[in-house]
C-alpha cells in the first residue's frame, strides 16, 4: 500500500499526497462526501486533482484515482466511479445530454446490476450487458416499467436514432420514442 500524507485544515478541507498521485487538495462538500466514502478506502482512492470548476461553468469536481465526485449547488455532491464512469465520460461527462449526477452509484434493486441517475436520464450497468445509458422519455417509460426489473430488464444499448424517432434495446425488447407523437412503444 502507498505512503499517503494528510493534513486537514481549518475550513474543512484536506490535502493528500502520494508517491503516485502527488499532493492535492479536496474540500468543502466534495471533501465531505469523499469523507462519508470512506476517503482513500473507498472505490474512488486518492485524488489526482486539485478540485476544480466544472467545465459547464456549474458545479465543481474532483477526480480520483477510480472516479470523481461532482457538486452543483442545486444537487449536492455525487460520486459516479467505474464502469458507469467510463460511460458517463464517453458521453462528455456534465456538458452531455446526462448533465450532472444526482445520485451517487447504487446497487440496482434486482441486487444483479448498479446503476448512476443523472439530470437527464441514467447509466445502468450489469456484468451480462456492461454500461449503458437511458434518457429523456424513453428513460421516463422504462422507470415506469420498474427499470431492470421490468419484462424488459437491463438496457444493452445507448439511445440511439430509429426511423421517424430514437430507440433504446433491452436483454428482452426494445422501447421507440416517435418524434411527432413524442409517445413511447415497448417492441418485444
Amino acid at each position: 500500500m502507498p505512503r499517503a500524507d494528510s493534513d486537514l485544515f481549518q475550513n474543512g478541507g484536506s490535502i493528500y499526497w502520494t508517491p503516485d498521485t502527488g499532493a492535492h487538495e479536496v474540500h468543502g462538500a466534495i471533501h465531505a462526501k469523499w469523507s462519508a466514502l470512506g476517503w482513500e478506502r473507498s472505490p474512488l482512492g486518492y485524488p489526482l486533482i486539485d478540485e476544480s470548476p466544472c467545465a459547464d461553468g456549474i458545479g465543481r469536481h474532483g477526480h480520483f484515482q477510480n472516479g470523481s465526485i461532482y457538486w452543483t449547488p442545486s444537487n449536492g455532491a455525487f460520486e459516479v466511479h467505474g464502469a458507469i464512469f467510463a460511460e458517463w465520460a464517453a458521453m462528455s461527462w456534465e456538458q452531455g445530454v446526462l448533465g450532472h449526477p444526482i445520485t451517487d452509484e447504487q446497487g440496482a434493486l434486482d441486487g444483479v446490476g448498479r446503476y448512476g441517475h443523472f439530470q437527464g436520464g441514467s447509466i445502468y450497468w450489469s456484468p451480462e450487458t456492461g454500461a449503458h445509458e437511458v434518457q429523456g422519455d424513453i428513460h421516463a417509460r422504462w422507470a415506469s416499467l420498474g427499470y431492470e426489473r421490468s419484462t424488459l430488464g437491463y438496457p444493452i444499448s445507448d439511445e440511439y436514432d430509429a426511423p421517424g424517432g430514437r430507440r433504446s434495446d433491452f436483454q428482452h425488447g426494445s422501447l421507440v420514442w416517435d418524434a411527432q407523437t413524442r409517445v413511447v412503444t415497448v417492441l418485444p
